[in-house]
C-alpha cells in the first residue's frame, strides 16, 4: 500500500514506485490517500508463491546479480544511492546495503534452525530488511519456505521435494550492518555433523 500519494508530486511518486519495484517487482501496488483501501485487496492474497517467483526469476534466492552487494568496506567517500537497470527493472543501491546468501546441500536440523532464525530476527531484525529461503530439514520430505521483513517471519511446508530435485537449503538476508560472521556461524551450527 502506497499511502499519502496526495502529498507528493508525480515524479516523486514515480521514484518511490520504482524503488518499491526494485525491492519486489512482483508486488501489487495500491495507491491510496488516508489509507483508503479495501481489506480484501491487501489481506489473504497468497501473494508470496515461491515457485511462481522462481519460474520468473530462477536466481531469486541468490544474492549475486553480477554486482558486489556485500558492501563491507565499500566506501566511495560519499553516501548516496545509485541505480542501474537489469532487463528493464531499475535497481537501486544504497551504499550501506548488503546481502548475504547462504547455501548447503546437507539437511538442516529444524530443532536448531528455527530457534536460531527466530533469535536472529529478534536480535538483529531492525537491520534485516528482508529474509527469504527454501529449506531442507532432516527427516522431512517437504520443502519448507520462509520469508521475513525485519522481525516478522512467516513460513510453512510448501510441497514435497520432487524426484531429481536438488535438496538444498538456500537463504538470503538483505539489510544494513548485518553481523555476517555471526549469521554464517549460526547457520553452520544448524547443519548436523
Amino acid at each position: 500500500m502506497l499511502n499519502k500519494i496526495d502529498l507528493v508530486t508525480k515524479p516523486e511518486l514515480a521514484e518511490v514506485e520504482a524503488r518499491i519495484r526494485a525491492i519486489n517487482p512482483y508486488a501489487k501496488l495500491h495507491r491510496t490517500e488516508r489509507a483508503q483501501v479495501k481489506l480484501s485487496d491487501v489481506l489473504e492474497q497468497g501473494a508470496f508463491d515461491l515457485d511462481r517467483i522462481l519460474e520468473i526469476e530462477p536466481e531469486f534466492l541468490d544474492a549475486g546479480d553480477g554486482h558486489d552487494h556485500d558492501h563491507h568496506g565499500h566506501d566511495h567517500g560519499h553516501h548516496h544511492d545509485h541505480d542501474h537497470s537489469h532487463g528493464g527493472i531499475k535497481h537501486y543501491h544504497d551504499e550501506d546495503m548488503q546481502s548475504l546468501s547462504l547455501r548447503t546441500d546437507k539437511a538442516l536440523d529444524a530443532s536448531t534452525f528455527m530457534p536460531w532464525l527466530q533469535g536472529l530476527v529478534a536480535a538483529e531484525g531492525a537491520k534485516i530488511l528482508r529474509s527469504k529461503g527454501i529449506l531442507s530439514f532432516t527427516g522431512d520430505d517437504d520443502r519448507y519456505v520462509f520469508q521475513g521483513v525485519h522481525m516478522m517471519l512467516e513460513g510453512d511446508h510448501q510441497r514435497p521435494w520432487k524426484d531429481g530435485e536438488k535438496r538444498e537449503s538456500r537463504l538470503v538476508f538483505i539489510g544494513r550492518e548485518l553481523p555476517e560472521q555471526a549469521i554464517r556461524d549460526g547457520f553452520a551450527n544448524c547443519i548436523p555433523a
